[in-house]
Formats: C-alpha cells, structure tokens, sequence
C-alpha cells in the first residue's frame, strides 16, 4: 500500500525548495496569459512603419486582400459571379470618391482603396450621373443662352443623353481595356512592371470621373471664362489621379514608352472633358429664322 509521501507530486517538491533557498523569486500562473506591455510593443516596431503603412495601407486591408483570393469564385454564367464586383458598402464608396477627388502625392489609389475590393458599383453609377448631368445641363445651358429672344423657341435635346452615355461608357470601358492589354504586353517584355487587372483600372476611371458631376452642372454658367476655369480645374484634379496611380506602373519601363503613355492617358482624358464642354455647352449659336404670321388679306408678315 502507497504511502503519503508517495502521493506527493515531485513538481511541487521541487517548487518548495526554490523558494525555500529564494524567497525573492516570482511565479508565473500557467492559468493567466501574460500581457505585453504597450511601450515594449511599441519599441518592436520600426521607426518608418509607420509611414510605410499609412502610404501603402495597413496590415488589415493585406488580410482582406489573401481572404478575398482564397475565396471561391463562382462560374461567370451565374449571377453570384457578378455579384460580388457590387460587394461594397456607402462608406467604402465615399472613401473612394474623397481619394478621387482629393489625391495626394506619393499615394497609390488602387493601392489604397481598390485593391483589397474592387467594385463596378461605384464607376456605373457615377458614369450614369455624369450621362445625365451633362445632358441636362447642356439643355438649361442653351436655353439659358437663348432666353429672351423672340426668335427662339425652347425645345428639348433628348439626343444629347444617348450621345453623352455613348461618350461616357465607351470612355470608361474602351480606354480601361486598352490600357490593360498594354500594360500585360508590357509586363512579358519587362519583368518589374507593376500589374494591374482590368477591374482595378476600369475602377480608376470611373471614380476619377466624378469631379466632372459638379463641374458640368457649374457650366450652366454663361460665361465661358468660367466654364475653361471649371473645366482645366476639373482636368488637374481627375488627370492627376490618373498620373499618380499608372505613373509607377510604367516607370520602370523605357523611359520614352513611359512618357509616351502617361502623355497618351492625360491627352485621352483631356479630350473627353474638352468635348463635352465643347459639343454640350459651347455648341456654335443657331441663326433661327423669323416666325411667318399669316395676315387676313393673303399677304404674310415677317416679324424680325
């Protein structure tokens, strides 16, 4: 039969005596995680990490970005395949559209804001704001312009939304796509170009476009001083964004081709925004004919 002294854990014994010969030693509980103090974790991170996360985005939207690409992808025939380009919430949208409108030096937009998910909510419906505010607004614009004469007589251009919605969607889709298929024959030519898909681009241009929904309602303006001022403000701002997301995908390229495309971006881009303030707004004014009343006697009188 077993002792008491053979029920004894050896651990225990052993315990005692260290702290028999060392009554100042500290115990750990095994029970209760030890907690890192916030000043030694902040001395673990490097000085310019700082920096470096808020320039490129944080550890966070790196997580959304492996998740989002060890996700299941549906078939693109069903509709769960194209629902997940409108996955995005109203403060994701806004956060876009504020980096779009107020860009800043030395920071990647798709970087920032498209990369970890990409969305065709926010271009559609801003190309569609963008349709109507320019056709709407070249409406009022020519009636604005012909107010008071008797000559003139209003009538609706219900044209100029199929043509500002050819003009738009083609601008957001065509150039996007060209630009893509260069970039890819580019990276088989130069290994470090930096790539980017063609939802991530299509995404840089819709949401750079929206500078353009106030602009043209400003243009209802009948001054043409103010509407050049509206439209070269509009262009730095949309353009800059533009320059700064896809100047470092070809920078390292040859230094000509680079250039050349840059050019080629910011030319493109300035002649949506010069035609439609050209065609919509500064269309060449009509000489209306005068009206023929007919008079009681036979002859017809030409009002002038």
């Amino acid at each position: 039969m077993a002792t008491v002294d053979d029920l004894k854990f050896q651990e225990f014994d052993d315990a005692a005596n260290l702290l028999a010969a060392n009554p100042d030693a500290t115990t750990i509980s095994i029970d209760e995680p030890t907690e890192i103090p916030k000043n030694q974790h902040g001395r673990l991170q490097e000085p310019g990490r700082e920096e470096d996360d808020e320039l490129l985005g944080t550890d966070d939207s790196d997580k959304t970005e492996l998740l989002a690409g060890q996700k299941k992808s549906a078939p693109f025939w069903t509709f769960e395949y194209y629902q997940t380009f409108f996955d995005v919430d109203t403060y994701q949208v806004l956060d876009r559209i504020k980096g779009a409108v107020f860009p800043v030096p030395g920071r990647n937009f798709v970087r920032l804001y498209i990369r970890s998910n990409p969305d065709l909510y926010g271009p559609f419906w801003i190309c569609a704001t963008l349709v109507f505010a320019i056709a709407v607004s070249g409406n009022l614009s020519n009636f604005f312009i012909h107010l008071g004469k008797p000559t003139y007589h209003y009538v609706p251009e219900f044209r100029k939304v199929s043509i500002a919605a050819t003009t738009i969607y083609a601008y957001a889709w065509l150039v996007p796509l060209a630009l893509w298929g260069f970039l890819m024959w580019r990276n088989s030519k130069v290994m470090n170009i930096v790539s980017y898909s063609f939802l991530e681009i299509v995404c840089v241009y819709g949401y750079s476009l929206f500078v353009y929904i106030p602009t043209a309602i400003l243009w209802i303006i009948p001054q043409k001083v103010v509407r050049w001022v509206l439209v070269m403000f509009s262009l730095c701002l949309s353009g800059s964004v533009l320059v700064m997301t896809f100047w470092p995908a070809v920078r390292d390229d040859n230094r000509r081709i680079a250039l050349a495309t840059v050019g080629t971006i910011v030319l493109l881009h300035a002649l949506l925004s010069v035609g439609c303030l050209a065609y919509f707004f500064d269309a060449p004014e009509l000489d209306f004919p005068a009206p023929i009343i007919p008079a009681h006697n036979g002859t017809t009188l030409i009002t002038k």
